[in-house]
């Protein structure tokens, strides 16, 4: 029996250079005790076998996927990988049986360090430290050993301030330019409250709408493992109680229709409004202000505006590109054959079109002239940036809890920067208005494939995108 010690718990180099040799060596898995810590040579336990097995390479699907499994907090994570390494040499195919127990069990290992990390992302809360100007800390217990991962998403989203995150596991510390690491540390050591608690409350619950409270949804989002460390988690309890209460006093308020003098007053601030002006504030003031928006020149060309359509309140908002020829003769976005790849798609992935919201990155149809035909042409990045203001205004009035980006237009105007397609599929990425997003393919993509073997993938990773993007909204 061969003994592999690990520095660390994540302490993916040395798995990785004990499982090379080991492999190697032609020591079958069965033949190996993985630990973590202790004293001596890594391979004390037995003198190190004569090479036996020829060398071969593993793709770098499996290096990424050996990462996160091994910050899963289960002892039989390092077995695993090395079981999986031993079959991959005569089973190079492997990882792309989703049905195989090993794979399927790796799979689960991932999907829930994934989760750990986007919950840290999500749920950490900075507290002033008391005596130490602009410093903050946060207690955080993630259910796996994610801390270095994630840090340095936090060392991204908060350069400019002094910060440290301490956990059971290991403290990451950022001073402004650099991130370092320490070791565990205990509750008692993170500041329990600070001054600004109460003005986060407040905003919490003045934007808790009653009408969409769903405690069952909300409690698989916002789990109650980590209320103890969220100041807005005390209000809870109370908002839930009176949920109803409140949402039959906004039943009770009937709808108001916008008057002629706003719908006018929304068309000049479409027209003449400076990009950092005003915006409007529901979805028929959006509708009449794009008809006659002015903000670049794509209107000149156009028949008409095209905004969005749907829900003033769904959950699952659509960006597509732009309107193309006939959304731009019909006035309504996704009714050609796009449209038809993307109805056909939210049907086989569960998802009904009536409960989304519809829309564009650009809403005038940029088109060239080629005899009798308009042929499409992608708006630049300083059209959809002009554009951006309207989608803004669309996604602040119906605040959908997830938005897809349809293809790289629709990334770009969603996030304000390149967002690469093939790099992000499959995620759930953070916006700053609390949302979260999903990119993937747009369905003219689909329609253009001109390998005929890629469609079928490309339109089932499209489906599963939409599926993936339906159940985060839920």
């Amino acid at each position: 029996m061969r003994v592999a010690r690990l520095s660390s718990e994540i302490d993916f180099d040395g798995w990785r250079r004990q499982a090379r040799t080991l492999r190697a060596q032609g020591v079958a898995p069965e033949h190996v005790i993985w630990t973590v810590g202790g004293e001596g040579d890594l391979f004390g336990d037995e003198a190190a076998a004569p090479v036996v097995e020829p060398a071969f390479t593993v793709s770098r699907e499996f290096v990424t996927l050996a990462q996160s499994v091994l910050q899963h907090r289960s002892p039989e994570r390092l077995s695993l990988l090395y079981r999986l390494l031993w079959r991959l040499r005569d089973e190079p195919q492997l990882l792309a049986v989703v049905t195989d127990s090993d794979v399927l069990k790796a799979s689960h290992f991932d999907q829930a360090v994934h989760r750990a990390q986007h919950k840290m992302k999500a749920f950490v809360r900075f507290r002033e430290v008391p005596g130490e100007a602009e410093t903050y800390a946060a207690w955080f217990e993630p259910p796996h050993r994610v801390t270095e991962a994630t840090a340095p998403f936090f060392a991204r989203r908060f350069s400019g301030m002094n910060w440290s995150i301490l956990t059971p596991d290991a403290c990451a510390h950022w001073d402004g330019a650099q991130l370092t690491f320490s070791p565990g540390a205990d509750r008692s050591q993170a500041p329990a409250e600070d001054a600004l608690e109460e003005a986060w409350s407040t905003y919490f619950a003045s934007i808790f709408n009653p009408a969409r409270l769903n405690p069952t949804a909300m409690q698989q989002h916002m789990p109650k493992r980590y209320w103890r460390n969220l100041p807005e988690a005390r209000l809870i309890p109370d908002l839930i109680a009176t949920a109803q209460e409140r949402t039959a006093a906004m039943v009770r308020s009937a709808p108001t229709t916008p008057s002629k003098r706003t719908m006018k007053a929304a068309s000049r601030m479409a027209r003449d409004m400076p990009a950092e002006g005003g915006a409007p504030s529901n979805l028929e003031e959006v509708a009449a202000g794009v008809d006659v928006c002015r903000r670049c020149d794509l209107w000149r060309e156009a028949t008409q505006g095209v905004a969005g359509e749907g829900p003033a309140r769904a959950r699952l908002m659509f960006v597509g590109e732009q309107p193309g020829d006939q959304e731009d003769l019909a006035g309504h976005p996704f009714v050609g054959p796009a449209g038809k790849v993307l109805d056909r798609a939210l049907a086989e992935a569960g998802v009904p079109r009536s409960e989304t919201y519809v829309t564009n990155a650009v809403k005038h149809f940029k088109h060239e002239p080629r005899g009798k035909r308009r042929l499409h042409k992608t708006p630049d990045r300083g059209e959809v940036q002009a554009c951006r203001w309207w989608l803004d205004a669309e996604r602040r009035i119906v605040r959908p809890r997830v938005v897809v980006a349809l293809g790289a237009t629709a990334a770009l105007s969603v996030f304000g920067k390149a967002t690469p397609i093939a790099a992000n599929r499959g995620q759930a990425l953070q916006l700053p208005d609390q949302a979260q997003a999903v990119v993937t393919y747009h369905p003219s993509f689909l329609l253009r494939v001109p390998d005929e073997a890629a469609k079928p993938k490309a339109y089932a990773e499209f489906v599963e995108d939409l599926r993936f993007a339906w159940s985060l909204a839920a």
